[in-house]
């Protein structure tokens, strides 16, 4: 199995401003996410960003990085131009790591890669984990997917899918024994050739209404293959604060 892993890195985060060159251990973020991901079986990292500064610190730590327009309206735009800019083939695939997840694991990374190998009817792979609280439940931003017999995704949505109409008639504190709805993750396995025609794929009325792109594919008939994971992933970094757990976790395992 070969993949290429591609790292959208942004400047422009306004909840943390300068968040890819965030200094973790002494190493800016975005290094930190190609370091991790070269734990994984991919053939190759790549970084790919908007900003000059970005660029030039993954180059000084050795991590490929490619320039990229800074008008691209969704991530998967961002990877459509690198991977033209990269020279892909059409049946490659691609894994999106995203450039503030420092401590995806490696092993899931291939995972996801693996699935979308073993779907050929699949043009992307991605990742869940069942919900085991009404709150998440409920929460819109927890992004929810059903799924088919396959285990291919039937539809995405913020909404708390499926609604177990039943028994929320009598309690809704809790979810009911036994059911099990998924929290879809953000992370994604692309066919090189679905990643091309993306940005040619008007914006689907129903991903206009969920803010949620990966519906384009199901609307144009895209199939999507979803990993059930048996635990949650770490949390990426969204603030100061998650900044500071992700440094905790590297200082202690320096120290051991």
């Amino acid at each position: 199995m070969s993949f290429t892993v591609i790292i959208p890195a942004r400047m422009k985060s306004t909840r943390l401003p300068g968040k890819p060159l965030k200094l973790i251990e002494g190493v800016p973020m975005v290094v930190r996410v190609a370091e991790s991901a070269a734990r994984s079986g991919a053939s190759r990292i790549v970084v790919a960003t908007d900003n000059e500064a970005i660029l030039e610190a993954c180059r000084a730590a050795g991590v490929e990085a490619v320039l990229t327009r800074e008008d691209h309206p969704t991530g998967t735009d961002r990877l459509a131009e690198a991977v033209t800019a990269l020279g892909l083939a059409d049946d490659e695939i691609v894994v999106n790591v995203q450039g503030d997840e420092p401590l995806m694991p490696a092993d899931i990374v291939d995972a996801v890669a693996k699935l979308l190998v073993e779907r050929p009817e699949c043009a992307i792979a991605t990742a869940a984990h069942t919900i085991d609280d009404v709150e998440s439940f409920l929460n819109p931003n927890v992004v929810k997917v059903s799924l088919d017999e396959r285990g291919n995704a039937l539809t995405f949505s913020r909404a708390p899918i499926p609604w177990p109409r039943d028994a929320f008639r009598e309690d809704r504190t809790k979810l009911p024994e036994g059911f099990e709805p998924l929290h879809h993750l953000g992370l994604y396995a692309y066919r090189v050739r679905f990643l091309k025609r993306f940005p040619t794929l008007e914006q689907a009325p129903v991903e206009k209404i969920e803010s949620l792109e990966q519906l384009r594919a199901l609307y144009y008939g895209e199939k999507i293959a979803v990993l059930v994971l048996d635990r949650a992933l770490p949390a990426g970094v969204d603030t100061e604060e998650d900044l500071e757990r992700v440094r905790a976790v590297y200082r202690a395992a320096a120290q051991n």
